[in-house]
């Protein structure tokens, strides 16, 4: 079996999202394979980034400057804000390249069973930003769980009588998806989701 430093590397690559004790152990038979090409500079980039990258201050974004790249651009949209659960879920967004506002970051959702309550995510934040810009519309963007969608009716009972439009991200049938191969839950809510043509 590996030795002591190996197991080590091992133990903490097995901790990643999506990587398993057997998958942790292929991570690192690949790195050693390649140490020059691969592992060094991987090491070099990792402890780069752990010095340089902060959390906006503003949004909740990852980035090695404060504000970050999203809040400094000047040609974004003010008035509306996007309401994520994770910086995970805003870069999917901006991947999709369908956003051109501006981000809030709770760093999770509401969870009675995980004991996170309000004050355990920013928005108190959100509430500040909302009373102190020109925010127009907000978007819930929340996952469609049940602590998702507890989070979201929590946010939008704060910003009552405020004088800002509150929305959500439309939920349903995927683009390319079949009826026949979608869960009840989305089904039902993509009858209640429906439009006109």
């Amino acid at each position: 079996m590996a030795g002591g430093e190996i197991e080590h590397l091992m133990r903490y690559l097995a901790r990643l999202p999506g990587l398993g004790p057997r998958s942790a152990r292929r991570a690192v038979l690949h790195l050693l394979k390649r140490r020059e090409s691969l592992m060094l500079p991987l090491i070099e980039a990792m402890q780069q980034t752990a010095r340089t990258v902060v959390a906006c201050a503003v949004c909740g974004n990852w980035d090695d400057r404060d504000p970050c790249a999203i809040c400094r651009d000047e040609r974004r949209d003010d008035t509306l804000i996007c309401v994520v659960e994770e910086v995970s879920d805003l870069w999917a967004l901006e991947r999709a390249a369908a956003f051109r506002g501006r981000y809030h970051v709770l760093g999770g959702v509401l969870s009675a069973l995980d004991g996170v309550g309000p004050e355990d995510l920013h928005i108190d934040g959100l509430i500040r930003r909302v009373a102190d810009g020109p925010v127009r519309e907000v978007i819930l963007a929340m996952n469609a769980t049940v602590d998702g969608q507890t989070t979201a009716h929590y946010i939008a009972d704060r910003l009552a009588g405020r004088d800002v439009q509150i929305t959500r991200l439309a939920h349903g049938v995927p683009v390319g998806g079949e009826l026949d191969y979608l869960d009840d839950g989305t089904l039902a809510q993509a009858v209640k989701a429906r439009r006109g043509l």
